[in-house]
């Protein structure tokens, strides 16, 4: 019946193609060959439509585009990695490939492409046309090939947890900074084939082993997981423990004297402790890349594991033990906050332009606030010790300028311009949101548990923003958004607490807050004294100022950044003039010479009042039992 309304010349096609298709059940499918041929018509459509979609399917998954590639380091005195790209399948005339500009977590436009030499295409024996069409993308034609290689060096002398660095010793590399990626293939998944340089037998990274492969090639299910997993190339020392379930390893680079069964069960200890607060695993592995160097520098988070440059002498005193256990602690817990629980803004990124978000005051401040919380309640820092440090956090808040000017919200926002590119006028005109989203987070935290009478913390607002949006929804959160869950679990809204001290400059109301649990915040004047209000360096044997600090006695005074301190009351100085200084009464008069620009200049001016102030937390004599709840929630100690 069907048949009988085909018209003549589609009968002819589907004549063509029954042959066809025929042919090729024969070759490919011989067991479904009998029922092609049963008398049936509607079946047979019904299978040739069933086929081609096979075939078209099956096209499909022949012309995807593939990935590979290859990280060489023949020379590492030379700092130059080699860089090989095999592209596969791209069917268009030309294709973009580009380097990223930044690296994910540290705020600032690096312009990677700056070290990139010898760009080239090939396909096969054939030179590509290749052209740079901006900063950081190439353009590589390739009308009559799908298939083709790109190759190029980068030169990396820069050891910081942010950018890579190759020398005789190790190489050390940061995604972003080395690998480019197809403009119109960030999703694409990718191989990745290290080739350490001669002696070298250690190749640490959180991308996975292809399964059955030779040794170190990598798997990556897109270029953003390829960007989140440096690799540490030499032969460093490799250690491991388990916690919560999940393999950890950790690339140990440099010489330097630890307890190794001590560093693996604090490391462990913290990592639990950590996990507690979210009560989630995301892991099924995680690294540690520890560089011991001269003077460390920080940590950066990445979504399966993290890089610590650390002091190497950290480990030999109780400060730099504890120092080092908290660096850990924080970076650890960035694999909820930030890398899953996190803003909008951050993620998936784009890697041409800056990422703005006005709420890093929490991912980066937050994340400093839990992890200092998170070693101490793992029992490393006593809660007095506690105290102690967030009395000197609070002290160097409320001593800085910026903080009357500048908002934790500004602060984030502004992280690309200034928080990266610190000038000499930056303490009067900046807040750091590491430090100020700290103390936000302490008094929001206190003031969840009160009102929820020690029932709820923000450790429950975290859980929460990872089970809405990480977990059901996927993706980031507003700022709205934020303070919808902090209502959620509060059991109130804090508006007026987030215009006024997160969006706005308003002191944060401390002595309510700690008041809660049974605290008090106690103040007095850092100095009774005059104070001159600069700081001055006294590297190369000269007195060269490098801060002035806004409205002190030198900035009403005149006194300028570079200016050099020769003399002081007609005295030649050989020391910083603010020791010189101590004790003098507030209203006294100095005389300073200086040289400017190369040339004398006196300046006399009063010595102003010091304006700092010391900020001390204390315990209360007489705790009430709803104040010891507080406490006994906040920091885990016993009513």
């Amino acid at each position: 019946m069907l048949k009988g309304k085909l018209g003549g010349k589609f009968q002819r096609y589907f004549a063509t193609l029954e042959v066809f298709l025929s042919l090729a059940l024969q070759l490919l499918l011989p067991s479904l060959t009998p029922l092609y041929f049963m008398p049936h018509f509607r079946f047979r459509l019904v299978l040739v439509a069933a086929l081609l979609l096979f075939f078209c399917q099956f096209s499909a998954v022949l012309a995807a585009p593939t990935l590979r590639y290859t990280l060489a380091m023949p020379a590492p005195q030379t700092h130059f990695y080699e860089v090989e790209m095999a592209l596969g399948g791209f069917g268009k005339q030309f294709t973009d490939v580009k380097m990223p500009v930044w690296a994910p977590g540290s705020y600032l436009v690096r312009e990677f492409a700056k070290h990139v030499e010898g760009f080239e295409a090939t396909a096969g024996s054939n030179k590509l046309r290749a052209e740079k069409i901006d900063k950081n993308t190439w353009r590589v034609y390739h009308p009559r090939t799908k298939d083709f290689t790109v190759r190029y060096r980068v030169y990396a002398y820069e050891l910081s947890v942010r950018t890579s660095f190759l020398d005789a010793a190790h190489g050390y590399l940061n995604g972003t900074s080395v690998f480019m990626y197809p403009a119109e293939g960030k999703a694409l998944a990718s191989t990745i084939t290290v080739q350490p340089a001669p002696g070298w037998n250690q190749v640490t990274t959180s991308l996975k082993p292809v399964a059955g492969g030779a040794p170190f090639i990598f798997s990556s299910s897109n270029y953003d997981e390829l960007a989140d997993s440096p690799i540490e190339i030499g032969t460093h020392k490799v250690l491991s423990f388990e916690a919560n379930g999940t393999p950890h390893t950790i690339a140990m680079f440099g010489n330097a004297r630890y307890d190794e069964a001590k560093l693996l069960a604090d490391m462990k200890r913290v990592c639990e402790e950590a996990h507690r607060v979210v009560g989630k695993n995301p892991l099924d592995r995680y690294v540690f890349i520890i560089h011991n160097i001269e003077r460390g520098t920080g940590g950066l988070e990445h979504l399966f594991s993290t890089t610590l440059s650390v002091s190497r002498n950290a480990y030999s005193t109780d400060a730099g033990y504890k120092g080092f256990l908290g660096l850990v602690g924080h970076e650890y817990f960035h694999l909820w906050n930030v890398k899953r629980i996190r803003p909008v803004a951050l993620g998936p990124f784009d890697y041409d332009h800056e990422n703005y978000t006005r709420m890093l005051w929490l991912s980066e401040g937050g994340t400093s606030y839990f992890g200092d919380i998170i070693v101490q309640r793992a029992g490393f820092v006593t809660p007095n010790d506690y105290l102690a440090s967030l009395s000197n956090g609070i002290t160097r808040v409320e001593n800085q300028p910026g903080n009357k000017l500048q908002s934790a919200s500004e602060s984030s926002f502004d992280a690309w311009i200034k928080g990266y590119r610190p000038n000499e006028n930056s303490a009067n005109s900046t807040i750091s949101y590491y430090d100020k989203g700290e103390l936000i987070c302490t008094v929001l935290d206190l003031m969840i548990i009160n009102e929820t009478k020690g029932q709820k913390s923000l450790d429950d607002v975290m859980r929460y923003l990872y089970q809405r949006y990480y977990e059901q929804q996927r993706r980031g959160f507003t700022d709205d958004e934020f303070q919808d869950a902090v209502e959620k679990v509060a059991g109130r809204r804090y508006d007026e607490f987030f215009r006024t001290r997160v969006y706005d400059t308003q002191t944060l109301d401390y002595a309510t807050a700690l008041g809660y649990a049974g605290l008090t915040l106690a103040t007095e004047p850092a100095a009774t004294t005059g104070a001159l209000g600069a700081n001055v360096s006294t590297a190369g044997g000269k007195l060269t100022v490098t801060s002035v600090l806004r409205d002190g006695s030198a900035w009403q005074g005149g006194l300028n950044v570079n200016d050099e301190i020769l003399a002081l009351d007609g005295n030649r100085l050989s020391d910083d003039p603010n020791k010189a200084l101590t004790g003098r009464a507030a209203g006294t008069e100095v005389k300073l010479l200086v040289a400017r620009d190369g040339q004398m200049k006196e300046l006399t001016f009063p010595l102003l009042a010091s304006t700092g102030r010391r900020y001390r937390v204390e315990k209360l004599p007489t705790p009430s039992a709803e104040q010891q709840a507080v406490l006994a929630k906040w920091l885990r100690t016993a009513q």
